[in-house]
């Protein structure tokens, strides 16, 4: 049983619990988490990154409370204290990615897109990975889309060389024809981000959500997000979302048009083929 004192003591503080060991938890691509065991014989998982961007935590923090005050929807990792250094959640034991828990994922994450949001966008800027998120709420979701997820990404992925040109202009080619594209349906409460890595399959049988880049946003992108990356029985979670909140026609043929903000994330975070990806995608609907 190994403890880190300068860990545990930062956790203490916060917590007000004592901490009996510390162990590295492997996976973290941006901060490095470590599990707790703490004296009152709970678990948890503590995020740290030395100087964060300012408000880095805070917002992870609150989209996970956000997500997780939906009845009956996904359950999303439950926070126990947060810093500007620092985020402390209850540990989730990992367990087996099975079908039957997929379709109860299907199900709650239905019923958490339709608690809804107030606006498209939230009440604060956030993060998806190390890039800032803008979140300022737009009245309409063409808008929200075209002007804090597609062109601030765009722009900073031509900035770093990581687009050719022609793939660009096929991007910004599709915006103008957003709201024709995609029905408008209302702000649904999405998390963003919602990749097969920030699911999380616990041993209690749920799927639980985990670093959000939550907003008012179209249902349809997270579920774009799962298809992109892939998610274990995702044909059988996408059934039994459908079943609990049924999608407008076409929903499929449109989920392309979903993933342009995600591989323009990433074509400005890792270069490769997402900047060409994005082009090719584009493509398609123009």
């Amino acid at each position: 049983m190994t403890r880190s004192p300068v860990v545990a003591r930062r956790a203490e503080a916060l917590l007000g619990v004592a901490v009996v060991s510390t162990a590295p938890v492997a996976g973290g691509d941006i901060a490095t988490a470590t599990r707790l065991r703490l004296n009152d014989g709970s678990t948890a998982l503590m995020k740290t990154l030395p100087h964060p961007p300012p408000g880095f935590f805070e917002a992870e923090a609150a989209g996970l409370r956000w997500l997780g005050e939906v009845p009956d929807g996904a359950p999303a990792a439950e926070v126990l204290a947060v810093d500007s250094d620092c985020l402390i959640v209850r540990w989730i034991e990992p367990g087996r990615t099975t079908p039957d828990a997929a379709v109860d994922f299907g199900r709650r994450l239905a019923r958490t897109h339709a608690a809804g949001a107030p606006a498209y966008g939230g009440e604060r800027d956030g993060y998806i990975g190390r890039l800032p998120l803008p979140n300022r709420t737009a009245p309409t979701w063409a808008e929200f889309f075209a002007t804090r997820r597609i062109l601030p990404y765009l722009k900073l992925a031509r900035d770093r060389s990581a687009i050719e040109e022609s793939d660009a202009t096929a991007v910004e080619s599709v915006l103008g024809r957003l709201s024709a594209l995609v029905p408008e349906e209302g702000p649904a409460r999405i998390h963003g981000d919602l990749w097969n890595g920030n699911c999380l399959w616990g041993l209690d049988g749920a799927v639980h959500l985990i670093d959000p880049a939550a907003h008012g946003g179209h249902r349809e992108t997270d579920l774009a997000m799962l298809s992109l990356f892939g998610l274990p029985n995702l044909q059988r979670a996408l059934a039994a979302y459908a079943d609990e909140a049924p999608l407008a026609d076409g929903w499929q043929d449109r989920t392309g048009l979903h993933q342009l903000h995600p591989l323009l994330v990433h074509a400005c975070h890792f270069g490769g083929g997402y900047g060409a990806r994005a082009g090719a995608v584009a493509g398609r609907f123009t």
